[in-house]
């Protein structure tokens, strides 16, 4: 469970979003955290209590009143176990509170008597959003140290359409893991290529191979929540986008190699992690039409050209960023990785037996670097992904952890 041992303090402003944080409710226990909610009265217009205690297990606050606290100091006694708080959704009118120091009811005066940390995820219409007096707000928020999640944009229940929407309960999650994981990769440029190429023969054939994206999307996930800045090149993959990275799809080698030079052109990239497993090569004529077979005839001859080696030529360049490789072989793992990294001359390359690992949840690794081999423990590939990062992180120059 990713958020096992946790405690968090919920806390529901009124806001047609009451809706989402059920669900969001439901997503954190499941994770193993334990929610105490809170809400304002006028949340209580757009959910209920009983619905929320249902889902979180405990009892759900809603006055400053409350005798259910032995010393009636329920906005210090429920925050002082928390840590952290999330108001989901925020209003408009309780960010102004928040940044204006107003304290008028139960989850107000909580926050501001908080020694935790304060996430706010905001929901309102556009033009209350795009408001000058709540920019100015928001703004106040940040200087202040509260960490703000969204908004995200698109269609509201006011019928219009723009930002101002509260973030879905998953990115809502995503963002909670990546705010307790240790910060490893702050403020680091990362650039992960992941997923196949697909090199067509004609309009319906094409050459590929078996990966799924996961590792490389795990990775991508991982180092965002690392601290990373991080853009994603992912070949055909039917993966969702992890929260907070940058995405480009593309679908052949050429076009990947491509997106990654211009990437790091236009980038001060630090670190360029080779995930995809790229074609080695590709039809060297490739028919507008698609080739119809003829009984009795041979098929029709397939010309290949070698595709570009994207890592090698990313750590060719004049001022490389850190390169990391992937090697999936189906034998002599030590043998053939070793000799893949010292070839593209990478300071850190990670090898596996890729044919038994394509498409499952789960992978066991072998690091190769100047100083020999370090195999890992077989783990699920979003665990394999935070220790991955962490073992980069310790490899960097000058070694950005200490």
């Amino acid at each position: 469970m990713n958020l096992s041992g946790k405690h968090l303090v919920l806390g529901l402003t009124g806001g047609i979003a009451c809706y989402k944080s059920a669900e969001l409710t439901r997503i954190l226990t499941q994770a193993g955290a334990t929610i105490q909610v809170v809400m304002t009265k006028s949340a209580t217009q757009f959910i209920t209590p009983i619905t929320m205690r249902a889902l979180s297990g405990q009892p759900v606050y809603t006055s400053q009143w409350a005798a259910r606290i032995d010393n009636n100091m329920p906005h210090i006694e429920l925050s002082r176990r928390a840590d952290a708080i999330v108001i989901a959704p925020a209003s408009a009118d309780f960010i102004a509170k928040l940044a204006n120091g107003l304290c008028n009811d139960l989850l107000s005066t909580l926050a501001m008597a908080r020694s935790c940390s304060l996430l706010v995820v905001p929901a309102m219409n556009r033009q209350m959003w795009q408001n000058p007096a709540t920019q100015r707000n928001i703004a106040q928020l940040c200087n202040d140290g509260i960490i703000v999640l969204g908004p995200d944009a698109g269609p509201q229940a006011c019928g219009e359409i723009g930002d101002g929407r509260m973030l879905e309960p998953t990115a809502i999650y995503e963002a909670i893991i990546a705010f307790f994981q240790p910060k490893t990769l702050e403020g680091q440029r990362v650039l992960i290529t992941a997923g196949p190429t697909f090199e067509p023969i004609d309009p319906v054939r094409g050459i590929t191979n078996r990966s799924s994206g996961k590792m490389g999307f795990a990775l991508a996930r991982a180092a965002a929540q690392a601290g990373a800045r991080v853009h994603l090149i992912s070949g055909p993959v039917a993966l969702a986008t992890p929260w907070g990275v940058s995405r480009k799809n593309v679908q052949t080698a050429q076009k990947m190699y491509n997106a990654v030079m211009k990437a790091i052109t236009d980038t001060d990239t630090n670190i360029f992690i080779a995930v995809a497993a790229v074609a080695d090569w590709r039809a060297a004529h490739v028919s507008n039409h698609k080739l119809k077979k003829t009984v009795g005839k041979p098929p029709p001859p397939l010309d290949l050209i070698e595709n570009p080696d994207i890592l090698a030529s990313v750590a060719a360049l004049p001022s490389p960023p850190y390169c990391v490789g992937f090697a999936a072989e189906s034998s002599e793992l030590s043998m053939n990785s070793e000799a893949k990294r010292r070839r593209k001359n990478v300071p850190l390359l990670i090898g596996n037996l890729g044919p038994k690992t394509f498409g499952k949840d789960g992978n066991k690794v072998v690091l190769f670097d100047t100083t020999g081999s370090t195999p890992l423990p077989r783990a699920d590939k979003h665990s394999l992904a935070r220790t991955l990062v962490d073992e980069i992180a310790q490899r960097m120059p000058g070694n950005i952890c200490a």
